[in-house]
């Protein structure tokens, strides 16, 4: 059974590499640390990442020749992040080898289902005003070639993923390369970091080869062959649906894996019957809420802003009250990352649909299915860290609410009546004084409310803390970029928050 799951491993592997220049780590060693008892113990998520390492030299040799011959590398623009790469993967490899099975484990397995969900919100990382290939680094491009060549370099010998992801990042977004060359150009570094981070993992644990060859051998013929077609295939197709292919792959692998590893613990601890609670709550909210907003929508001349705020706000409410009725944490977080999983594909397909731009008004091609996105998994991040760390589900519940109304207050206020504009630097010029007292006043009664009146915490704190979170929450959201204001503004009223009471 276990060959099945190398075939399996190895040929992913390889389709990631070809696609998107992505590490043979980032499919294999989940796989082979889950699924295959032989690499159980100790040193089993070790042996698993020396292999896929020694299955991407070759992988990322190949892919690299295909995407140079056709012209999509570019190393004056990357030397530098070559040179700091290959200088710490050594260092990082034995750092791997001191923490051990569990850190190195359970790290790969949500670096899978984040790089996954990554490419499926862009799938295309190219930027606009990209440089030209063979242009010079300039001392700004040196200074975070420097900084992120150190990192991934640590990074890949200690996780074994070769940084392929990561560079195509700080290509893409930050030195201006197309995808394909930033691709062909992680691939050929790929190649160089994956062979001394194989040699340093085989000469720290020298049983590897004598344990694993078979293992070693078939999946460095597989991943081969695997990468070679892929890599020809990603050169002929756009980088979008690139991007899209690998971006489901991964987020399939990375959540099927991490089910796989933390099953018994899930059944354990009864988060199934707990997540289906909250699921319950929110359709019997959400449902006859979207139902009233449709009618309201299509048998009125309700301004189109008004109607984003209301769905805002039917949003915002709707996640407060299942947290505040959810049996824990995990099951109010977990809930919250599902319904992101879920609704994006579906926002995604819909968007071609004529009626979907006539409901929704988006600001920009794409804006409503990202800011779902990010609304959700900010929610699960402010849940984890304010309840799960903290204890405190109110206060969780009091920063997302004093967010959400007083954003909405701040647009239904701001764009009829907004007579003064902000123009302080770094203000975009749009916002209004009106707009942000309004969300000022609004977010600072929701916040006492909840917190006095349904958290019963003292009316003197609670003044208190709702007044700085308030004030520091506007002034976040007039500096926000537009749909950044979605996780930046409640964030921030979070850590003040969360200050308060630990004062």
């Amino acid at each position: 059974m276990e060959v099945l799951w190398y075939t399996l491993a190895a040929v992913g592997a390889g389709m990631g590499t070809g696609l998107a220049g992505l590490s043979a780590a980032t499919v294999m060693v989940p796989i082979f640390i889950c699924l295959c008892p032989s690499f159980g113990g100790e040193t089993g998520a070790y042996q698993a990442t020396a292999i896929a390492l020694a299955s991407d030299i070759l992988g990322s040799a190949v892919t690299a020749r295909t995407y140079a011959k056709n012209g999509n590398i570019d190393l004056r623009r990357g030397w530098v992040m070559l040179v700091c790469i290959l200088s710490m993967c050594i260092v990082g490899s034995y750092a791997a080898f001191v923490v051990g099975n569990v850190v190195l484990g359970n790290f790969t397995l949500f670096l899978t289902l984040c790089i996954g969900i990554r490419f499926l919100v862009m799938p295309d990382t190219s930027r606009d005003g990209r440089t030209a290939k063979g242009d010079r680094l300039d001392l700004r491009g040196i200074l975070i070639s420097l900084f992120f060549g150190l990192t991934i370099g640590f990074g890949t010998g200690f996780v074994g993923t070769g940084g392929g992801m990561m560079m195509l990042v700080v290509f893409t977004a930050f030195l201006g390369m197309d995808l394909k060359t930033a691709v062909g150009t992680s691939t050929f570094i790929m190649t160089f970091t994956a062979l001394i981070a194989s040699v340093s993992h085989i000469f720290i644990h020298p049983a590897i080869l004598f344990e694993k060859w078979p293992v070693m051998l078939f999946c460095i013929v597989v991943v081969t062959a695997s990468s070679l077609v892929s890599a020809r295939f990603a050169n002929s197709a756009s980088g979008r649906t690139i991007g899209l292919v690998t971006g489901a792959v991964l987020t399939v692998l990375g959540a099927s894996m991490l089910l796989l590893t933390y099953w018994l613990r899930i059944v354990d601890s009864q988060i199934i019957p707990q997540v289906l609670q909250c699921v319950v709550n929110l359709v019997l909210y959400i449902v006859p809420s979207l139902l009233v907003l449709l009618l309201v929508r299509f048998r009125t001349k309700l301004p189109s802003f008004v109607f984003r705020k209301l769905l805002h706000v039917v949003a915002i409410t709707c996640l407060s009250i299942m947290l505040l009725v959810a049996q824990s944490w995990q099951a109010a977080a977990l809930t919250s990352v599902l319904i992101a999983v879920a609704a994006y594909p579906i926002l995604a397909a819909l968007e071609a649909r004529g009626w979907y731009g006539r409901l929704f008004v988006q600001k920009s091609p794409g804006e409503i299915k990202r800011s779902l996105l990010m609304l959700f998994c900010m929610f699960a991040v402010v849940v984890a860290v304010v309840w799960g760390w903290h204890g405190s589900p109110y206060v969780a519940a009091a920063a997302i609410l004093m967010w959400g109304t007083g954003d909405a207050a701040a647009a239904l206020v701001g764009i009829p009546f907004g007579r003064h504009k902000v123009m302080a630097w770094p203000v975009e010029g749009r916002k209004s004084w009106e707009g942000s007292a309004a969300m000022l006043a609004v977010s600072f009664l929701v916040g006492l409310f909840v917190l006095a009146f349904l958290g019963g915490y003292p009316l003197g704190w609670a003044i208190l803390a709702c007044a700085a979170g308030a004030v520091v929450g506007t002034g976040v959201e007039l500096v926000s970029q537009s749909e950044w204001d979605t996780v930046t503004v409640p964030l921030a009223v979070v850590a003040v928050l969360l200050l308060a009471s630990l004062l």
